[in-house]
């Protein structure tokens, strides 16, 4: 079919290797455009920027505290977790034991490393997205994103008013097709973690699923409550329980860091050409899971009310070491903490839940496919709130577009449920590629307002 056929070209073209740089030893590291634009892009704003994700870690923190200035819009800590909900999600866990399996212990550290540098590219886009954001009739607050400031970017290049500018077009349909593909994949995905654990039959999981989703997302405001509660819950007890395994491997932890650097960095490693799998699956995996550079988180953090643009720019840095060196880490080293005899062979969900599964026994795996079921889920609700802005900017402000983008998330959630449809995975992913290139391709010319903000931010914080 001419379409898969498309999807999967276009799959390819965005995620696969353009070029391979050979390596001493026999390997290689495989480059892909995706990873063109987004490592350079990372570095680049790190260093404008002056390492502002470590020298002004304490103020996102205390960012976090800031409440909203007003009656309407959301606070920053509202839209830390919407942003929050759909960066912990399936890459947090499948994603972190692929990257493991695929590149070893190793990958862990140059996912850390791509959660700093991407921290620096959240900064920016987040802060963009409080620059440009403008009033929604609709549900009150405030709307924006990518779409709203590369649409102003191009206005003011122009120098007229235009009612639509075709990359801020593209940006939007893309983040709505990659959304549409990423219910399919929540939905499967708990399913069978649920037909795994406890025997219930996808179908059952996913009737269940998705009249839950219905009664929460096609109520006006009932998403960001929702989130408010489950986000910090899911978190907090995935951390705790992580603590807990832990605690009960306490002396096989300097082993497990050990194996990470060695792994990361080790000349058996390089020597035996498998240098570049750990290298360019924990590259991958931490841009892939942290979504920095992506253009969604913007679209959350465009609907926060604070005091300046830099706290949301602040606090979306926040998110990122949030998702990767915290939530992140805990899969890995629940999954490192495991003898290699034990996972050998197992890779995915079964892998995870084997390794859940010796730390803890029977809970473990249930544990698991509730932890993993509670992550996907409110994936599905942020990514609802974030496609609002997408759908008003392409069909203006009507509930009916609305309901109607809803609607077709629902019903995508539960086709999902029933049947995997691969070329659907890819066409979720190939959303997000699209978005990455549209929203990086504007980020270069418009961060000089960004820089100009964070200097003035750091000029008024030494006046006090």
């Amino acid at each position: 079919m001419f379409i898969v056929q498309l999807i999967e070209a276009t799959y390819n073209f965005l995620w696969g290797d353009l070029f391979q740089i050979p390596l001493p030893g026999g390997g290689s590291i495989g480059i892909s455009l995706l990873i063109i634009f987004l490592v350079p892009a990372a570095v680049y704003f790190t260093i404008r920027t002056r390492f502002m994700q470590l020298r002004l870690f304490p103020d996102m923190v205390r960012a976090l505290t800031e409440q909203k200035s007003g009656e309407n819009g959301l606070s920053p800590f509202q839209t830390l977790i919407v942003s929050t909900a759909t960066r912990v999600g399936m890459g947090n866990l499948v994603g972190v034991v692929a990257a493991i399996s695929a590149g070893g212990a190793g990958a862990v550290f140059w996912m850390w490393i791509m959660a700093v540098l991407g921290s620096a590219t959240a900064f920016i886009e987040a802060t963009l997205a409080q620059l440009y954001k403008e009033k929604d009739p609709l549900y009150g607050g405030y709307r924006g994103g990518p779409a709203y400031y590369i649409h102003r970017f191009f206005e003011r290049k122009e120098g007229r008013k235009k009612r639509y500018v075709l990359p801020a077009v593209l940006f939007a349909i893309s983040g709505l097709i990659c959304w549409c593909g990423i219910s399919q994949v929540i939905s499967n995905s708990v399913s069978e973690s649920f037909n795994n654990a406890f025997n219930i039959p996808p179908l059952y999981t996913t009737i269940a699923l998705v009249i839950l989703a219905a009664v929460i997302v096609l109520r006006k405001n009932a998403t960001v409550k929702v989130l408010d509660v489950l986000v910090p819950v899911m978190a907090v007890l995935y951390f705790v329980i992580t603590l807990i395994i832990i605690g009960m491997n306490i002396t096989a932890l300097p082993g497990v860091f050990q194996r990470i650097f060695e792994e990361a960095f080790g000349i058996r490693q390089f020597a035996g050409g498998s240098f570049g799998a750990i290298l360019m699956n924990g590259v991958k995996r931490g841009l892939f899971s942290n979504e920095a550079g992506s253009g969604s988180a913007p679209c959350a953090a465009a609907a926060a009310e604070g005091k300046t643009p830099v706290t949301m720019g602040l606090v979306q840095s926040l998110g990122v070491f949030i998702d990767t060196i915290v939530i992140c880490s805990c899969t890995a080293f629940i999954m490192l903490l495991v003898p290699q005899e034990v996972t050998d062979g197992l890779s995915g969900m079964a892998l995870l839940q084997t390794a859940m599964e010796f730390h803890l026994g029977r809970f473990g795996v249930i544990f698991i496919a509730v932890t993993l079921a509670m992550f996907s889920f409110s994936t599905f609700l942020g990514i609802l709130f974030y496609a609002r802005s997408n759908v008003a900017y392409l069909f203006g402000d009507k509930w009916c577009w609305q309901t109607a983008y809803k609607v077709l998330a629902l019903v995508m959630l539960f086709i999902g449920g029933i049947a995997a449809y691969t070329f659907v995975w890819d066409l979720g992913d190939v959303g997000i590629g699209l978005m990455t290139l549209f929203n990086i391709s504007i980020l270069y010319p418009l961060s000089k307002e960004a820089f100009q903000a964070l200097g003035q931010y750091e000029k008024e914080k030494t006046e006090k």
